[in-house]
């Protein structure tokens, strides 16, 4: 199962932002040569969409309402994506291994996409601008370096997803009832604007 600690690291990074993720294997695949990269992320196709998605939840994750609004979606995006990633990964032959390593990817998206949007909608919901930033830009970095780490070192890369998964989920329980509080926000901001919407369209 030497396959298992890459699959693990990308499946961390997929939680964070899953297009990123396949933009990033593509390119390494593609332009390194680098083994255990499916080959479909290499073909320009998947490298102009992922990187167009890339950059629009790039800049999405910067705005505090609109990052919270956009992990809604992403429960669901994002663990699929970690288990595509994994399957592919092992080869998509249907076997137990393929089994094996989609579960792996999507389970692990799904627990890093939770405690990352948790501790996210703590941040945005704080009136200040920079620390939504500062954790945003922190998440860029982690997806691109273990991503990059799990292609050419994926022990040490399972090694520092795993750290991060667990110091993630660690600040998102010292962070609990801020994270009620920013959901309260969240759907405070989300009812004002339908709110709005609905007196604009109102004769």
């Amino acid at each position: 199962m030497e396959l298992l600690p890459m699959t693990f690291a990308a499946g961390w990074a997929s939680g964070i932002n899953a297009y990123a993720t396949v933009f990033v294997l593509g390119l390494l695949g593609r332009f390194l040569g680098s083994e255990g990269v499916p080959a479909g992320f290499e073909r320009t196709d998947v490298l102009i969409v992922m990187g167009v998605l890339a950059l629009v939840e790039f800049v999405a994750d910067k705005v505090p309402i609109v990052d919270s609004v956009w992990d809604v979606p992403s429960t669901v995006i994002r663990p699929i994506a970690g288990a595509v990633i994994g399957a592919l990964i092992a080869g998509a032959q249907g076997d137990l291994v393929t089994i094996t390593l989609a579960a792996v990817g999507g389970i692990t998206a799904l627990i890093s996409h939770l405690a990352k949007a948790g501790v996210r909608l703590a941040v945005n919901s704080s009136p200040e601008p920079v620390t939504n930033v500062g954790a945003s830009v922190a998440g860029d970095v982690g997806v691109v370096g273990v991503t990059t780490l799990a292609v050419l070192y994926p022990v040490a890369a399972a090694v520092i997803a795993a750290i991060l998964l667990l110091l993630t989920l660690g600040l998102g329980m010292l962070l609990a009832a801020r994270i009620r509080k920013g959901w309260h926000w969240l759907r405070d901001r989300w009812g004002r604007g339908g709110e709005s919407e609905t007196y604009r369209s109102s004769p």
